[in-house]
């Protein structure tokens, strides 16, 4: 199992989560009635967890003091299957924990406890003679710096040094202003405010080439990442790519960025291309912001959120995965357009026959063109959606071609399933697939019969 180390800084994130009906007679305030109370590691702490929820091996290099939140550090550690054996204790450390106020899912207040003043000398050695020790034991280092005072220049600079020394990549999601520190890393991924406020210059569709490519010369890195929130992730290797965000529905932003080089570190020990790392960087981040507070994603989340493709690249990334897996695929396409018992009887004889079923769905001018001006009757998202709800499905992609021949060309099923009467030979696709089968539908269910028995 491929393994990480992540050096930084720890924090403990407090959730008081209640609701609110009233203001009260003290001052112009809600008042909160706490239900619930949710205790988590963030900080670097989150970026262990997010590598533990993908089912890799991560450790963390970290200080904490000797105050009273040692013990709730340890406690939360054991609790989240995080070994506690590289932590240095400074004495006299204050741990900085943030606690924040939430009713109806929205965030009231947050009051933090800290201390951001940089670790002694006696203590940035002992920090890096544990480094120098154990790093040949991990294939990818990431900084988490929260700049809470462990990452002083120093310490920094020796760590990915002594990284590039040993030709193991190490990321950084970077904090302050002085990003001199971070010089040579593989990349750092900083936000476009943290990113515009380091180049000084505003970040816009028409200089996020040039901020990139800044970024990525001045410091020396091998890739510049900006992530963009609600517009993705910006890369500049030897050109500017843009990587659309996932999201869904953003409830809370608290973490994406930990989850972000989390997913990047995590594909990149896989010896997966920058392009897949941020790809799935962009999945997983859509999962954790449609959560409240500091969260993961599993793998398996992941993939129930990209149940419904939305492009090709996406795709891809699936059909990768899925035959590292050696998963068998059954495709099948087709408009759906009311859902009814032919479709579900049919979809589910042809998840038997493999492991995965993906279906093509006919985008809403190409059924127009297959069944005329007065179809679709449901849109296409609509139709993907419905289908998705099945339990015999596992993907969704609509189509705007005629044929589905070049989507079968990027899928290479194992199996190609149509329904009716069609001859094997006939079929669209049938020269790719491993093996082509026909199943009968059910007689007299039909769309067509169904929008007939509506009009009568």
């Amino acid at each position: 199992m491929k393994k990480i180390l992540v050096i930084g800084d720890i924090i403990i994130d407090n959730y008081l989560i209640g609701s609110t009906e009233r203001i009260s007679p003290e001052a112009p305030v809600p008042v909160v009635k706490i239900d619930n109370v949710i205790t988590n590691i963030g900080g670097a702490g989150n970026v262990v967890n997010n590598l533990l929820a993908f089912g890799t091996h991560a450790d963390i290099l970290s200080v904490i003091g000797d105050d009273d939140a040692f013990g709730e550090v340890e406690s939360l550690f054991k609790k989240n299957h995080i070994s506690s054996k590289f932590l240095f204790v400074e004495k006299g450390r204050v741990l900085t924990k943030k606690t924040r106020i939430l009713a109806s899912n929205q965030q009231i207040v947050r009051y933090d406890k800290e201390d951001s003043k940089e670790i002694t000398k006696e203590t940035s050695e002992g920090v890096f003679n544990i480094y120098k020790n154990i790093i040949v034991n991990y294939d990818i280092i990431i900084i988490s710096d929260y700049n809470k005072g462990l990452l002083t220049k120093e310490l920094t600079l020796k760590l990915i040094n002594l990284a590039n020394d040993k030709n193991i990549k190490i990321l950084v999601d970077p904090k302050g202003s002085d990003y001199s520190k971070y010089k040579g890393a593989y990349l750092l991924t900083p936000n476009k405010k943290e990113a515009s406020d380091i180049i000084n210059f505003d970040i816009n569709n028409d200089t996020l080439e040039n901020a990139t490519s800044v970024l990525k010369s001045k410091y020396n890195l091998t890739k510049s990442v900006i992530t963009l929130g609600k517009d993705g992730i910006a890369l500049f290797d030897d050109q500017l790519k843009l990587f659309p965000t996932k999201a869904k529905e953003v409830y809370d932003v608290t973490g994406a960025g930990d989850t972000v080089i989390a997913a990047i570190a995590y594909k990149l020990a896989k010896n997966l291309t920058i392009e897949e790392a941020i790809e799935f960087a962009n999945l997983a981040a859509g999962v954790v912001v449609g959560k409240i507070g500091v969260a993961t994603a599993s793998l398996s989340e992941i993939n129930a959120f990209v149940q419904n493709i939305k492009n090709k690249e996406d795709l891809k990334i699936i059909l990768k995965k899925l035959k590292e897996e050696n998963k068998k695929i059954v495709f099948t396409n087709g408009c759906f357009d009311i859902l009814h018992l032919g479709h579900v009887k049919y979809l589910e004889q042809a998840k038997k026959m493999g492991d995965v079923l993906i279906i093509g769905v006919n985008s809403d001018s190409s059924v127009k063109i297959l069944k005329g001006e007065n179809r679709p009757i449901n849109s296409e998202l609509d139709r993907a959606y419905l289908l998705n709800s099945l339990k015999c499905v596992d993907y969704t992609i609509v189509f705007k071609e005629e044929t589905p021949y070049e989507l079968i060309k990027l899928i290479q099923p194992d199996i190609l399933v149509k329904g009716g009467d069609y001859k094997i030979e006939n079929i669209v696709g049938n020269d790719i697939a491993k093996s082509t089968v026909v199943i009968d539908y059910i007689e007299g269910k039909s769309t067509t019969n169904i929008i007939n028995t509506i009009k009568q």
